[in-house]
């Protein structure tokens, strides 16, 4: 099986790997191999100890199980079951995960409890192990380009306008790529090195995004990419790597993570180029005033007009 830059092995078809060896384990290995193959949305999110209880064998087994597939232990397996849910399951498992059978009518009623826990437990986890050297280099590679080229496609374009519609207000010449755009390789064949391109990808990972970063890293552009983990496979052509977790709940996205992480993107920013983004903002305020772009504009407006007069 194909290694990672990093020597594990998380990025390999963790189902293929245990078809592989199904033959050749031990009675009590098939057990846990059965197991998974029946219930993977579950041990994604076990511990070696519940796996071990729900299949009547020891811990230690179920870490020589995880071991035996050519991982340096549970964790690691766990991690490689979890990117493979993420990555390559379809929208139909996705949805049998939440719905399954027997559980189908408890499903539907915790569904707002389930899928607002799964959102905070993204932001946590993304809290927890964030970079805050990487997400310092990356402002500072933001700040210095001559050009910001934001690019995802399918899910992530609501990320992607997202942060372009924020960063274009604090910064020139930011452009985002997606699907609106005919030709992607005709907006980016100007792209060089002076210029930096932030990549979004979560899972289902898009391949147009992973084609369309690795042509820009032969060009010699500096690349921040957005992801949910590490062995994204966009990451493979950067050091700069921004994680948000989105682990996936049914058959929607989670891109709350994600979002607070531009969020903060942006704001930071911005606050790095106070002078520019105050201006910026001033005139936007007078603009959207004289519009009537917000509710409640037009009565500041004669607020004004009568305080003008009377003074």
């Amino acid at each position: 099986m194909e290694e990672n830059t990093n020597g594990k092995n998380e990025n390999r078809d963790i189902f293929s790997a245990i078809k592989q060896h199904y033959p050749k384990l031990s009675k009590s290995h098939k057990l846990i191999a059965d197991y998974v193959f029946s219930h993977y949305e579950r041990v994604s999110e076990m511990s070696a100890i519940k796996v071990a209880k729900s299949v009547k064998v020891s811990e230690a087994t179920v870490v020589r199980f995880s071991v035996s597939l050519g991982y340096e232990g549970y964790p690691e397996f766990r991690r490689a079951l979890k990117n493979e849910m993420n990555s390559k399951l379809t929208t139909i498992e996705r949805i049998n995960m939440t719905l399954r059978n027997e559980e189908k009518e408890k499903a539907l009623q915790e569904t707002v409890h389930n899928v607002l826990k799964t959102d905070a437990s993204n932001i946590n986890a993304t809290f927890e192990d964030f970079d805050y050297e990487t997400f310092k280099s990356s402002i500072d590679l933001i700040l210095d380009a001559r050009k910001v080229v934001i690019i995802g496609f399918r899910t992530t374009t609501l990320l992607t306008e997202h942060l372009g519609y924020y960063l274009n207000l604090i910064l020139d010449n930011v452009r985002v790529v997606n699907y609106g755009v005919t030709d992607i390789y005709e907006h980016l064949i100007k792209v060089n090195e002076e210029d930096v391109v932030i990549a979004i990808s979560f899972p289902r990972y898009a391949q147009k995004t992973y084609e369309a970063v690795e042509f820009l890293k032969n060009k010699g552009v500096k690349i921040i990419t957005i992801t949910d983990n590490d062995n994204a496979p966009i990451n493979a052509f950067t050091e700069y790597r921004l994680i948000a977790k989105s682990n996936v709940y049914s058959f929607v996205d989670s891109l709350v993570a994600p979002l607070s992480l531009i969020n903060a993107l942006v704001i930071s920013v911005g606050l790095r180029n106070i002078g520019k983004t105050k201006e910026t903002f001033n005139e936007l305020e007078e603009i959207w005033r004289d519009h009537f772009i917000y509710t409640g504009d037009e009565l500041e407006n004669e607020f004004m007009k009568g305080h003008k007069k009377n003074k």
